[in-house]
């Protein structure tokens, strides 16, 4: 992006959520990273879930002239939900303006699977964030990743999918540059691949 783009970004608010294992907080540093690569000012902010027994993690990432880095009730800018289950419950973060994208590979809660509880239709849930959001990406990250070569970079197909999106002011070689400086030779190539899947699919 060119640098007097750049100077006229205001800011934009992201919201992150997902169940413990599936990377969001590493998807949320990714974002932090590729921001201050770009010369964007970056406040990061977590909430630890029951990661370990897989419950919900969520996290936020503001970016630009914004100063409060939590991202409260109608202010997400964007939605990066790693289960569809999660991004609606999510959809009180968001206004009418929100960009989301959403995994459709659901992690049943353990509630559902004892058969105290229903998931819902994944089909529906996406059409009420279609009826909710400006904009949805809804795709299966888990079979685009387990394409790249590993289930465990659904994260990054997730997030390429966010880079792909006209939001955020980072160029594709910033994100490429955070990817190689986050992860270590013998996983970059992987990632990048998943990445790439993901941004191919984010496009307008």
């Amino acid at each position: 992006m060119k640098t007097q783009d750049i100077a006229r970004f205001e800011g934009v608010r992201l919201f992150f959520t997902g169940v413990g294992g599936q990377g969001t907080l590493l998807a949320t540093r990714l974002v932090g990273e590729a921001a201050l690569a770009a010369g964007l000012h970056a406040s990061m902010s977590e909430i630890h879930g029951m990661a370990q027994r897989g419950g919900i993690v969520e996290s936020s990432v503001v970016l630009g002239n914004i100063q409060a880095p939590i991202v409260g009730e109608g202010q997400a800018d964007v939605l990066v939900a790693f289960e569809p289950l999660e991004a609606l419950r999510a959809i009180n973060r968001c206004h009418a303006q929100t960009q989301a994208v959403v995994n459709l590979a659901p992690i049943v809660p353990f509630t559902v699977a004892a058969g105290q509880g229903r998931y819902p239709d994944i089909a529906r849930a996406v059409a009420m964030l279609q009826e909710k959001l400006a904009k949805v990406v809804a795709l299966d990250a888990e079979a685009l990743a387990r394409q790249a070569g590993s289930v465990k970079a659904t994260n990054m197909v997730i997030m390429g999918a966010v880079a792909a999106m006209q939001v955020l002011p980072m160029s594709k070689e910033t994100w490429d540059a955070c990817l190689q400086r986050i992860f270590p030779p013998k996983l970059y190539e992987l990632n990048q691949k998943a990445f790439n899947m993901g941004y191919e699919k984010g496009h307008p």
